[in-house]
C-alpha cells in the first residue's frame, strides 16, 4: 500500500510555528464504524490534557463481523495479478505492521516508488499514502490493487476470483445487502485496518498518569523533544499523521542525498502547487522504533539516524550524542502492543 506502512519519515523534528495539536478524540470520530470492539476493559483515566501528544483509546467502535471478513481479505493473495501479493506481505503483522524493507516487493519482484508505513493505527491518519492522496482508508485500497508494482490488478479480476469461493460469497451476503462488490471489498479491508490499534504504550500509561511508567531518562528524552520543536509536528493521538510538512525546512535534503526521482517530490504529485514539492504527511511515531528503516525512501537504517538526519534538515541543529541516545530512548517508550492476537 504505497503504502500505509505508515515507517515512517520520522519527520520526527519538523517545526512549524503557530501548529495546533489534532486531540485523540476528534480522530477518533472521524475514523469510527459501528459494533464495538473492545480492546481493553479499564475506565480512561484523565489524561495529561496540557501534553501535544494523546494517549491512544483502549476501545473502538467496529463491526466484528467485518472485522473478520477483513482480516481474512487482507490476507489474501487472490487479491494480486498472480496470487503471490497480499496486503500482509507488507504489511506484516508479525512486524509490526510492516516489512522492514526500505522499498517494498511486489508481484513478479517488481520495486515500488516508496516505503511501505505501517498499518497499525492507520486509521487515525488523516490522509493515506506519504502524498496524502487517499482520504480514507477505504480509497487507500485502491492504490496497491492498480500499482503495477504492486498488486497489479484491477477489481474484475479480483471479483471473479473471490465469487468462486463460497465462503466469501456467504460472508458477504450475511453482512451487506449488497453482496460482494468493490466498495463491500474495501469496506471490509478498511475495518479490519481500523482494529489495527496498539494501545497502552508506556508512554500512554505516564500521560494517563503513572509517573513511574517512564524512566528518568526517557522523561528527559520527551523534554528534549518538545523543546528542540518535534512536537510542532509530531503530536495528537498518533504523534503524527495529522498535517503535511516539507522534508528540508532548514537544508536540503534531496539536493544532498541526490538522484531526485518522482516519488521524492511527495505532495507536489497530488496537487502540481510548488508550495508542495518535497512535502509529506508526517508520519506517525507510534511504534517507531520497531519500524525501521525509515523515511519514505527508506534511506535512514536505524532510529538515531533518523533523529539525526531530522535534526539537521529540520531544525538546523547537530544534537549531541546523549541528546540522540535520550531522544531515542523516549521514542522506544510509544511501542504498543497490537491485542487483536494472531492473523
Amino acid at each position: 500500500m504505497h503504502r500505509i506502512k505508515q515507517s515512517l519519515l520520522p519527520a520526527l523534528l519538523f517545526i512549524v510555528a503557530g501548529v495546533a495539536a489534532i486531540n485523540g478524540l476528534s480522530l477518533l470520530r472521524h475514523a469510527r464504524p459501528a459494533g464495538l470492539i473492545d480492546v481493553g476493559t479499564a475506565a480512561e483515566p484523565d489524561a495529561l490534557d496540557d501534553e501535544p501528544i494523546h494517549p491512544l483509546p483502549r476501545k473502538i467502535d467496529l463491526d466484528p463481523q467485518k472485522v473478520v471478513l477483513g482480516r481474512r481479505l487482507f490476507h489474501d493473495s487472490q487479491l494480486s495479478a498472480d496470487n503471490s501479493i497480499s496486503c500482509a506481505s507488507c504489511h506484516n503483522l508479525h512486524r509490526n505492521g510492516a516489512d522492514n524493507r526500505a522499498i517494498s516487493v511486489g508481484v513478479a519482484g517488481a520495486k515500488g516508488d516508496v516505503n511501505a508505513p505501517t498499518v497499525f493505527n492507520s486509521g487515525f491518519n488523516f490522509r493515506q499514502f506519504w502524498d496524502g492522496r487517499a482520504e480514507t482508508l477505504e480509497d487507500q485500497v485502491e492504490g496497491p490493487i492498480h500499482h503495477p508494482a504492486e498488486m497489479a490488478t484491477d477489481w474484475p479480476q479480483i471479483l471473479e476470483k473471490l465469487r468462486a469461493d463460497s465462503g466469501y460469497t456467504a460472508a458477504f451476503s450475511s453482512i451487506y445487502a449488497q453482496g460482494m462488490n468493490s466498495r463491500t471489498i474495501k469496506d471490509a479491508i478498511a475495518t479490519f485496518e481500523r482494529s489495527l490499534i496498539t494501545p497502552d504504550s508506556r508512554f500512554d500509561r505516564y500521560l494517563r498518569g503513572d509517573a513511574n511508567a517512564l524512566t528518568a531518562d526517557e522523561k528527559e528524552g520527551y523534554r528534549l523533544f518538545k523543546q528542540n520543536g518535534c512536537s510542532s509536528c509530531h503530536q495528537g493521538i498518533l504523534a503524527g499523521g495529522n498535517m503535511f510538512e516539507k522534508f528540508g525546512i532548514v537544508a536540503d535534503y534531496f539536493a544532498d542525498r541526490g538522484r531526485i526521482a518522482k516519488s521524492d517530490l511527495g505532495r507536489f504529485n497530488v496537487t502540481g502547487q510548488e508550495t508542495d514539492r518535497y512535502k509529506f504527511k508526517v508520519p506517525s511515531l507510534r511504534n517507531v522504533a520497531r519500524t525501521a528503516p525509515y523515511f519514505h525512501d527508506g534511506s535512514a537504517q536505524t532510529l538515531k539516524e533518523a533523529v539525526s538526519v531530522m535534526a539537521r534538515y529540520q531544525l538546523g541543529r547537530q544534537l549531541t550524542a546523549r541528546e540522540l541516545d535520550l531522544i531515542v530512548q523516549f521514542l522506544e517508550t510509544l511501542n504498543g502492543e497490537y491485542p487483536g492476537g494472531d492473523p
